[in-house]
């Protein structure tokens, strides 16, 4: 997927999440260019399929890239993001210790926009804290004036990822928009 927001430009992608089945071998490149006024927010839940016994599909790999740049004014593009997560299990485990530390599901929140800095990150780190989920949050460099934040959390359902990112977002759209948070789910 190939993204280019313009001046201004304000884009939230919310997919629903990534199930991985039995033997899966998934690939995902986003290539993403914003200008110094846009907002990014974007979101990405991975879980595994299950089978009817109830026990979880065994994958073989994930791979997630997105390449964010900043498009200055005078036309150059800088990169301000490589954010590449590769999750290949061994053996197809993905609960073990050292891998994903007995957890079974992932989120990642990406936000690039002028208004991130590390007031923003504490206060998400903060929000985090009321979350069955383990989480950690990185600042990018800025770049134009914007600035990127990575967030990645490990729990055991979609619907606890689903929560945590969607509190993250809520706050993001309340902070900066003054509005409601979203209500996409079918469920």
């Amino acid at each position: 997927m190939t993204l280019r927001l313009g001046e201004g430009a304000r884009l939230e992608l919310m997919p629903d999440q990534l199930i991985a089945y039995r033997e899966a071998s998934y690939r995902q490149n986003t290539h993403i260019t914003v200008r110094p006024t846009s907002s990014l927010v974007m979101a990405e839940v991975i879980t595994p399929g299950w089978s009817p016994d109830g026990a979880s599909f065994r994958y073989e790999e994930l791979r997630l890239r997105n390449e964010i740049r900043v498009e200055s004014n005078d036309g150059n593009t800088d990169l301000l993001a490589l954010d590449n997560l590769l999750v290949r299990p061994p053996a197809g485990d993905v609960t073990g210790l050292g891998f994903m530390e007995g957890f079974s599901h992932l989120g990642s929140l990406v936000v690039v926009d002028a208004r991130v800095d590390q007031a923003l990150a504490d206060a998400l780190h903060a929000l985090t804290a009321g979350h069955e989920a383990h989480t950690g949050i990185s600042l990018t460099r800025t770049l134009a004036g914007t600035t990127g934040l990575v967030l990645r959390s490990l729990a055991n359902s979609t619907e606890r990822l689903n929560g945590l990112l969607g509190a993250c977002t809520a706050l993001l759209r309340e902070r900066w928009h003054g509005q409601e948070p979203l209500n996409l789910r079918k469920y």
